[in-house]
């Protein structure tokens, strides 16, 4: 009978989170995983066979975590949407510093990982299709919060400055809704 494993994948992603948010993103690697956790590089790529196979699970997680905090969105209009999504980010500034979103540049290296991603992103889109002004106004929000956040992996936040710019996305959005 083997051994238990005493380290589960999930252990493994948040040890790795810790690496990313102590040391960046060039930190994290196999060995210096396999280090934190106190297992061997092999009990590392048991569960995860390469750096980008480790850096897409993590990708994949902080997703996953952000669509249950978007909730459901199917029938949801396009500014109710937009609303929900400026909610979420802002309330997850914590965990999407710019350490953590530098993963997203060996992230997006992968051809496979870059159509995820587009695909996501188009699933977004269509939910706020249509020519309608509110349809548009909600479609600019998005993209300026979206510009926001790859501004963060530049390092544009380290004067809390983030937040100032969430604001005045918000409040140009809501003024364009009242115009309509």
């Amino acid at each position: 009978m083997g051994r238990k494993p005493t380290i589960t994948r999930e252990g493994l992603l948040e040890i790795a989170e810790a690496i990313v948010r102590s040391e960046g993103a060039a930190g994290l690697t196999i060995d210096a995983l396999a280090r934190a956790a106190g297992i061997s590089k092999g009990g590392v790529q048991y569960s995860f066979s390469s750096k980008d196979d480790l850096v897409r699970a993590l990708i994949e997680r902080w997703t996953h975590q952000f669509d249950e905090l978007l909730g459901e969105m199917d029938d949801v209009p396009p500014a109710n949407l937009v609303r929900k999504y400026i909610k979420v980010m802002r309330s997850s500034q914590a965990a999407m510093n710019a350490k953590m979103a530098g993963l997203m540049i060996a992230y997006i290296q992968n051809p496979q990982n870059v159509m995820e991603t587009r695909q996501w992103y188009r699933s977004m889109f269509e939910r706020l299709g249509g020519g309608a002004s509110e349809a548009q106004a909600a479609r600019v929000a998005l993209l300026a919060v979206e510009g926001l956040f790859l501004l963060r992996i530049a390092g544009i936040d380290e004067d809390g400055e983030w937040s100032v710019f969430l604001d005045d996305v918000e409040s140009v959005f809501e003024r364009l809704l009242e115009k309509k």
